[in-house]
C-alpha cells in the first residue's frame, strides 16, 4: 500500500485503477468465428446460418460468393466482396452461409470474423493480429453505411482495399454488405455541383470499385418469393397456403426472403413448433 504522505504514489495508484485492463490474447485457432470488440476476438462457437440450398432467387450470387470463400479458404487468391442491394435478400446470410460450406469442405482452414461499423478504426489492430496467424479469414462488417460529410471512414477503407500502409494481410479478405452500392448516401444536390456534377457521385461509386468482386441484390419476384417459402416450410415439414403467403407479403409491403422467412416463423407458432 502507498503511503499515505507520498502523493506521487497515490497518483500512481489512481491511474492503475483508471486504466482499462490489458485485453486477453485471442486464440484464432480455436473457433470457426469471432466477434471483434475492438480489442480482442471473442469466440463464436456455432455461426448461425441457412442451408445454402434454401437461399433462392441468387443463385448467381451464392455461386460466385461460395466460389471465393472457398479459394480463401484454400489460401489461394481471392476477392474482397460487396454485397449490395434490397433489405432483406439473403446478403448476410449467404456470407454465413458461404464460410460454413467452406469449413465443411476444408475444417480449419478459415474463420469468419464480424466486426461492427463502430470499430472500423480498430481494424488495423486486427488485421496485425490476424496477419501473424497461421489461418485464413474474412473479415465481416453487416450494413456498413457511412453519413453525410464522413470522410474518414471511406478513406480508410479505400486504403484498406488498395494497399496502403493500413491495408489488410494476404490472408484476410473484407466482407462487406450494404443497402448501397456506393456505400456512403448520395444528395440530389451533388448532381447540381456547377463545378463539375459527376466529382462527388464518380469517387463515392469508385469505393465500391475496390471490391474485387460487387454483387447486387435485387427485391424478388413473386414466384421466386413463393419459392423460398416452399424450401423453408418443407425443410420445417410445415403446411401452407399460397394465398395466405402472398397476403402476409402483401401486408408487408415487401417480398423478400426475410419476408418469407417471418411468415414461415408464423406457420411454425401456430402449427405449435420450433424453429
Amino acid at each position: 500500500m502507498t503511503d499515505a504522505n507520498d502523493p506521487l504514489g497515490r497518483i500512481a495508484e489512481a491511474l492503475q485503477r483508471l486504466a482499462p485492463e490489458r485485453a486477453e490474447t485471442t486464440e484464432w485457432l480455436s473457433a470457426p468465428a469471432y466477434l471483434w470488440t475492438g480489442r480482442e476476438g471473442r469466440p463464436i462457437e456455432r455461426i448461425e446460418a441457412p442451408p445454402l440450398a434454401l437461399l433462392k432467387g441468387i443463385d448467381r450470387q451464392k455461386e460466385a460468393v461460395c466460389q471465393n470463400v472457398a479459394r480463401l479458404a484454400a489460401g489461394h487468391a481471392a476477392h474482397d466482396m460487396l454485397l449490395w442491394g434490397a433489405r432483406g435478400m439473403g446478403k448476410s446470410a449467404l456470407v454465413r452461409a458461404g464460410v460454413l460450406a467452406a469449413q465443411d469442405e476444408a475444417p480449419g482452414r478459415l474463420a469468419l470474423v464480424q466486426a461492427g461499423t463502430d470499430a472500423l478504426d480498430t481494424l488495423p489492430a486486427l488485421f496485425t493480429d490476424l496477419g501473424a496467424v497461421e489461418r485464413n479469414f474474412l473479415v465481416y462488417i453487416d450494413d456498413l453505411g457511412f453519413a453525410e460529410g464522413d470522410t474518414h471512414g471511406p478513406r480508410h477503407l479505400r486504403s484498406w482495399l488498395e494497399g496502403g500502409i493500413e491495408a489488410r494481410p494476404a490472408n484476410v479478405r473484407l466482407a462487406v454488405t450494404s443497402n448501397r452500392r456506393a456505400i456512403v448516401a448520395r444528395q440530389m444536390a451533388e448532381q447540381d455541383d456547377p463545378i463539375n456534377p459527376r466529382d462527388v457521385v464518380d469517387d463515392r461509386l469508385a469505393l465500391a470499385d475496390r471490391f474485387g468482386l460487387a454483387l447486387g441484390f435485387h427485391a424478388c419476384s413473386q414466384d421466386e418469393y413463393l419459392d423460398i417459402v416452399r424450401g423453408y416450410a418443407a425443410e420445417h415439414s410445415l403446411a401452407w397456403a399460397e394465398a395466405d403467403a402472398l397476403e402476409w407479403a402483401r401486408r408487408r409491403g415487401a417480398r423478400s426472403g426475410r419476408v418469407a422467412w417471418h411468415f414461415v416463423v408464423e406457420l411454425a407458432g401456430r402449427a405449435g413448433k420450433r424453429l
